[in-house]
């Protein structure tokens, strides 16, 4: 490896170099989504920031096995070991079998993650598709003396385990503090104490998503998944483990207890957490209710949107805040990156127009430095972008004054552009952008030469009125002595 990549570790608090336990293969597993609704810009932000991981990494080199997960079992309401799984309650309301709502709502999520440029990844397990799996942890777990049966469920005995082993640690918390801020079950559970959780759960009679299982027709508890189906395709010993920030209690707080108990030491090398995207200050989620879905912002049909944003917007809105910063959502902060998108391709086109010599009057090389810098430094994306509008400036700024460029600094420009961002960002110029709809291009250029030729036969008039019409259109031109150029400043 060339480079070196340093991440920010959630367990250590702190950026670590990366070094695969097998280089050079990577072991990469993010948390996907639970299927029982559309997805959101929440789940766009996880998914674009470990795109983002995954693009990274096999950039530098290394054999990416990327595993991410469908949960479609086991998620009770309100991420409890009580009530109703989330998928059986949308197929008892919409009288359909859970598997339907299953499908429905994931070959929703794979369009709206592929027209947001999310890479697929090589394996994507499903928690109903690996119970055998689940059911042979919890009998780990039971056999190390971590766990107990009442009444078909099987609980993990976390005040036992936190005795032995340090329960906690990803998030800080201490077992005394939440115990003291946790209410007393008073004979209202089964469970010993009100911190453990459910490793498996004796179905009710009306619970129509049910296995067979020496303690109990059941299905398995929610933390259960990850930790089963990461060690199947992964081993015991997982590079990275990915998820949003709050996932890091209690889910993946229960992964790491449960991984300890069952396989005997911690599996998870790296862990890394997205943070949140707020509306007003407050955390945008499902159960919240302010949630607003990727179809919604596709379309601009939301009562906080004054428009409709191409899904490259969306990412573009995204990489422009760190991944472990908050990121506060408003129609103008959407309007104001899809302007600076447009720009940013803008200049990518010009690049095709440069002039060359055989001097050199720009350095590429300080731009590709900048770019690398910012991606090896824990995925900073917004000092990618502000590098690459700092190249961008330069480039209008050659144009503008008809100043050429040596061949080879053209060529790492050209290169460094691509690579970071189509490769790395993955961002791709769309119809909206004015990059991809040579049909608009025709038309304008067109439309400024029938302009020209007024001008031409001195109907000043017609040239004015063309001008105008353009820009209301929100396409602003730029009058030059050997012709025009021309952009869209505005949708």
């Amino acid at each position: 490896m060339t480079h070196q990549l340093y991440i920010y570790n959630t367990i250590h608090r702190k950026k670590e170099l990366f070094i695969p336990a097998n280089p050079p293969f990577a072991g990469l597993y993010a948390c996907g989504p639970t299927v029982y609704g559309d997805a959101h810009l929440g789940h766009a932000r996880q998914a674009v920031t470990f795109d983002v991981l995954f693009r990274v990494l096999s950039h530098l080199g290394y054999k990416v096995r990327y595993v991410r997960n469908i949960t479609d079992v086991g998620h009770l309401e309100n991420d409890a070991d009580e009530g109703e799984d989330k998928i059986a309650k949308k197929a008892r309301l919409e009288q359909l079998e859970p598997m339907e709502v299953v499908q429905h709502y994931m070959n929703a999520y794979h369009r709206n993650m592929d027209e947001l440029g999310v890479l697929r990844p090589g394996i994507e397990p499903r928690a109903s598709g690996h119970i055998i799996e689940q059911q042979d942890l919890v009998r780990r777990i039971l056999k190390a003396g971590y766990a107990y049966e009442v009444n078909g469920s099987v609980y993990f005995d976390v005040e036992k385990y936190a005795a032995d082993h340090s329960y906690g640690k990803l998030s800080g918390r201490k077992t005394e503090d939440l115990l003291s801020n946790t209410r007393t079950l008073d004979g209202q559970s089964e469970k010993k104490s009100p911190l453990d959780f459910a490793l498996w759960k004796k179905a009710e009679p009306q619970h129509i998503m049910r296995w067979p299982s020496e303690w109990s027709d059941g299905f398995p508890g929610w933390h259960l998944e990850c930790s089963a189906m990461s060690t199947k395709y992964l081993g015991e010993t997982i590079d990275i483990h990915g998820g949003g920030m709050d996932l890091l209690f209690p889910h993946h707080e229960c992964e790491i207890a449960q991984n300890v108990a069952g396989y005997g030491h911690e599996s998870v090398r790296y862990w890394m957490h997205n943070n949140m995207i707020t509306i007003n200050g407050q955390k945008m989620g499902r159960s919240l209710g302010n949630f607003i879905t990727l179809d919604e912002l596709f379309s601009g049909n939301h009562k906080l949107l004054k428009q409709a944003f191409d899904p490259m917007t969306i990412r573009f809105f995204i990489l422009q805040a760190h991944y472990r910063s908050t990121l506060d959502f408003s129609s103008d902060a959407l309007a104001a990156s899809e302007k600076g998108l447009q720009r940013l391709f803008a200049a990518m086109a010009l690049l095709e127009k440069m002039e060359t010599s055989s001097s050199g009057v720009v350095n590429a090389v300080e731009l590709e430095e900048k770019c690398v810098a910012a991606m090896l430094d824990d995925l900073n994306t917004p000092l990618i972008i502000s590098a690459l509008f700092d190249g961008a400036r330069t480039i209008n700024s050659l144009h503008e004054k008809r100043i050429a460029i040596d061949q080879e600094n053209l060529d790492l420009l050209k290169k460094i552009y691509h690579t970071f961002v189509f490769d790395v960002l993955g961002l791709q110029p769309t119809g909206s952008m004015g990059a991809d709809d040579t049909l608009t291009a025709d038309l304008v250029n067109y439309i400024l030469n029938l302009r020209l030729a007024a001008k031409a036969r001195k109907d000043f008039e017609t040239s004015d009125q063309i001008r105008d019409t353009l820009q209301q259109m929100g396409i602003t031109v730029k009058d030059r002595k050997d012709g025009f150029d021309w952009e869209i400043t505005n949708k």
